[in-house]
């Protein structure tokens, strides 16, 4: 079975490809390139959930009847929440949660669960997250998926309280793992971190560290993806 891997936007797509020397072979789908490159189709889908998830569905829908995939990756940069995942960090999530879906209310955020209707969580396989962290030495926890990136004290702070030992926000991830969850394929979620969530600093961004980071860490957990999807998702 093939990895299908999505990013947000084509440096993070072509970051990913580097770790094997550049995409093969290039295919159109809607809206996208997939760009086969070693174990992997990869693609840029867009920011923020709602393109994530559109960009993740046509390319399941549209996997040849040969080549299935058996995981879907988010991957790419993100902010990382101090001290736990520092600036040229990685982190792999433990859960992909969508922190900010949900309402506002007089006493507080509600989750859209605490609505009584839909989901705010994935939880990727347990045993790929922790070879995963192995072998890029990941920090573990939930990543959080958020629509408009935290800029403030305030907000950080609620982002913490509402899930505490989060690693990291982007804004793809529960997008990526909802499009996934339909056909029934796991997903997982890598990110290197760029920023500390909290006030923005863009003279403080490291954002090429990052994609040199997320390169460095698809080279290393290639071989623990392709083992997983021939072998671990099968197991009871």
């Amino acid at each position: 079975m093939q990895v299908l891997v999505v990013t947000a936007v084509p440096a993070e797509r072509d970051a990913v490809t580097r770790a094997f020397g550049g995409a093969r072979h290039i295919r159109e789908v809607p809206g996208a390139e997939l760009h086969r490159a070693g174990p992997f189709d990869v693609l840029a889908g867009g920011a923020g959930p709602a393109a994530a998830a559109a960009a993740t569905a046509f390319a399941l829908a549209g996997a040849p009847a040969t080549e299935p995939y058996g995981l879907v990756v988010s991957a790419g940069i993100g902010g990382g929440f101090a001290p736990v995942a520092p600036v040229g960090s990685l982190v792999v999530a433990t859960r992909i949660v969508a922190a900010d879906l949900g309402a506002e209310t007089p006493d507080g955020f509600v989750p859209v669960t605490g609505l009584g209707f839909g989901r705010d969580t994935f939880v990727p396989p347990e045993d790929l997250v922790r070879d995963v962290a192995t072998a890029t030495g990941a920090t573990p926890g939930p990543v959080l998926t958020v629509s408009t990136v935290t800029g403030s004290t305030a907000r950080t702070s609620a982002l913490l309280a509402a899930w505490p030992g989060a690693v990291a926000e982007a804004m793809e991830g529960f997008g990526v793992a909802e499009a996934a969850a339909r056909p029934g394929v796991p997903a997982l979620e890598l990110r290197a971190v760029s920023n500390a969530v909290g006030p923005r600093d863009r003279e403080a961004w490291r954002i090429g560290d990052a994609l040199a980071a997320l390169t460095d860490a698809f080279g290393k957990t290639a071989p623990v993806l392709e083992s997983w999807t021939r072998h671990d998702r099968h197991r009871d």
